[in-house]
């Protein structure tokens, strides 16, 4: 049965951002989703109610969060969603951070997990949750590794059990390790698709040039978009989240856009 953790707790001021407005609640909320296993979320409630829309997160990297019970985040806190998590709830949005399983906390993590039947299994229990949340649509948002989760599970779960849109930030379109989204079944996609990306991204696997490739696979998508953004800061790592490949100070910018794509009409 589902478990709350903890009570409604103050939400993290998001680092580095100066977000001058009010933060919303949050709560760590664990739920079962395979025999033994359980999935904890970190839930950022709309300032105002009803939410617009839902947005489930997923990160890039290994995914680990390792989220506390009190909240807090202790791995990957600078990934661009993770760290604009209270954007997204400034918008309007439910936003649900999903952090790795409870049996996937230990290393490689998410690593090889990603497109697996269990990983499917995990995010169909957070969709089915999320829905017990709120009437509102139900988003699923990634980026950089975490575009692979997101992918994957729109592709293979569809209808009731599925999600009602797709958000692909920093999209990974080429992978030595694993399956890239461009080589995932896009054309199952019937729901609306944005796509987010930095012309400057100077991770290998997420080049600027491959992605018309990529919207041409979305040929059955009712809507999709490509959101193309420069300039902001670039700063180690051309893959992680400080370099143009996180967005780095363009976050409100592209949430902003993101969010009015989504719940337009």
């Amino acid at each position: 049965m589902l478990k709350t953790v903890t009570n409604w707790v103050a939400a993290i001021v998001l680092a580095c951002m100066g977000n001058a407005h009010a933060q919303s609640a949050a709560k760590v909320v664990d739920i079962p989703t395979r025999p033994g296993v359980t999935q904890r979320l970190l839930v950022l409630a709309a300032p105002e109610s009803p939410a617009k829309a839902a947005a489930i997160v997923f990160t890039g990297g290994n995914g680990l969060l390792q989220i506390g019970v009190n909240g807090e985040i202790a791995q990957g806190r600078g990934n661009f969603l993770v760290r604009s998590r209270q954007l997204f709830a400034d918008q309007g949005l439910l936003v649900v951070l999903v952090d790795t399983p409870s049996d996937r906390q230990t290393f490689p993590y998410l690593a090889g997990f990603r497109q697996t039947p269990e990983h499917l299994a995990d995010v169909k229990a957070v969709i089915a949750w999320v829905r017990t949340q709120t009437t509102t649509p139900v988003w699923l948002l990634g980026t950089s590794r975490g575009t692979q989760s997101a992918a994957f599970a729109a592709t293979e779960l569809q209808g009731a059990v599925g999600p009602d849109g797709l958000v692909l930030t920093s999209t990974i379109l080429r992978d030595e390790r694993g399956r890239a989204v461009t080589r995932m079944p896009l054309d199952r996609l019937r729901i609306p698709v944005l796509v987010a990306h930095h012309e400057q991204d100077g991770c290998s696997l997420c080049a600027y040039s491959d992605l018309p490739g990529l919207m041409q696979q979305l040929s059955n998508a009712p809507r999709k978009q490509l959101l193309s953004f420069k300039g902001g800061d670039n700063s180690g790592d051309p893959c992680e989240a400080m370099a143009y490949h996180g967005f780095n100070g363009l976050e409100s910018d592209v949430v902003a856009q993101a969010v009015a794509w989504m719940l337009a009409k």
